[in-house]
């Protein structure tokens, strides 16, 4: 399986992971918003795909979902964003969905579209680890990563997450659901512990992060750090006019974070 392309996020250094709503507040912005982090030296970049029930997400991201969907955000309109970006970028693209949206879609076509664009991989933070198999063989047979999360658990649901993970490991910091932390209270490093000794793919972590200390912080402990809802925020607040402030943000973040 090539994930070459995800693997070069974390190659010699530590990963900045930017997270975005495909088609908040529009599609055109959407675009400018992600170049702005490639320009900014994100190394990652995460498409969220909206959905009606987002469960996983707290206020900034669900409002998000809510606004795109308003503006008329569809699966395929997010391929088409995503194949854009494709074309200006060699950058390593994630789509984050729900289950909901890529079962619909279909498996297969789902998967052939990101391969055919040069999507490497996809989060779905409902698809539990269990039923995880139908949709990691299709993804697996067009070269796609299905990217795990591991949350606050037990050592060996870790071993079991870790050892068969594919693309990098989403390392959830806390429970619950997204959004701005002012202090990250699980005990991260014990996981990391763990992680490490099963995986044989990158670990960033991800939920709750949104300062430069933060992020300095947790890239200590990790091979990257993942940054959504402080991005999102960004958007909520500037509308179409958010991408120098992108830019500015994820700046300061990917210098704390090398």
């Amino acid at each position: 399986m090539n994930n070459s392309r995800i693997q070069s996020a974390f190659t010699n250094k530590k990963a900045f992971i930017g997270f975005l709503t495909a088609g908040d507040p529009t599609y055109e912005s959407s675009f400018n918003n992600i170049m702005a982090m490639v320009k900014a030296g994100a190394d990652l970049i995460e498409i969220g795909i909206p959905f009606s029930d987002p469960i996983a997400e707290g206020p900034v991201i669900q409002n998000a979902d809510v606004r795109a969907l308003k503006a008329g955000m569809t699966t395929d309109k997010a391929f088409e964003l995503a194949a854009r970006v494709r074309a200006k970028t060699d950058i390593p693209l994630v789509f984050m969905t729900y289950l909901n949206p890529v079962f619909k879609y279909g498996y297969d076509r789902f998967f052939v579209k990101c391969a055919e664009i040069g999507v490497d991989g996809l989060i779905c933070p409902d698809m539990p680890f269990e039923e995880k198999r139908e949709a990691d063989d299709i993804a697996k047979s067009y070269g796609i990563a299905i990217i795990s999360m591991i949350a606050p658990t037990s050592e060996e649901r870790i071993k079991s997450i870790a050892e068969s993970a594919e693309g990098f490991l989403y390392i959830v910091s806390s429970l619950g659901v997204t959004g701005v932390r002012s202090e990250i209270k699980t005990d991260l490093a014990s996981i990391m512990e763990s992680v490490k000794k099963y995986a044989h793919v990158p670990a960033a972590i991800g939920f709750g992060i949104s300062t430069p200390e933060q992020a300095a912080k947790m890239s200590k402990l990790a091979d990257g750090v993942i940054v959504g809802s402080a991005i999102v925020r960004i958007i909520e607040k500037y509308g179409e006019n958010a991408a120098d402030e992108i830019y500015k943000y994820v700046k300061s973040m990917t210098d704390e974070v090398r």
